[in-house]
């Protein structure tokens, strides 16, 4: 049956978004094609895909992706020692739902939520 979802965000620059999320996230490209306009990224076994969108304006877009990790704290301190911007209203934190998440906003304002189980 099912075994696995790869979600589809959108990209105003194919370039831009590869070296964000290889070079500040630590993904990888997935596949050894080079689809025009079309990006698939890889990281620890789950991808991300991307559709060329170059009219988007990242104040109106609303898309998010919910990441579940078994070690936020690690993943959090490596990001941050990247420099990579932390959303200002998504720093790591135990929320009352009983996730400890953290937030940020690529490029195209896609919504990045990465938690773990408190």
């Amino acid at each position: 049956m099912l075994t696995a979802v790869h979600p589809k965000l959108p990209m105003r620059d194919r370039a831009r978004t590869k070296v964000y999320y290889t070079e500040q996230l630590g993904f990888t490209v997935f596949g050894n094609a080079d689809h025009d306009g079309y990006l698939m990224l890889e990281r620890d076994g789950l991808q991300i895909h991307f559709f060329e969108h170059r009219d988007l304006d990242p104040k109106e877009n609303y898309g998010q992706v919910y990441l579940r990790t078994d070690d936020i704290e690690v993943l959090y301190r490596s990001l941050v020692e990247r420099g990579v911007a932390i959303h200002p209203n998504g720093v790591l934190s135990t929320r009352p739902w009983g996730q400890k998440e953290f937030a940020l906003l690529d490029p195209d304002h896609n919504l990045l939520t990465f938690g773990q189980t408190a």
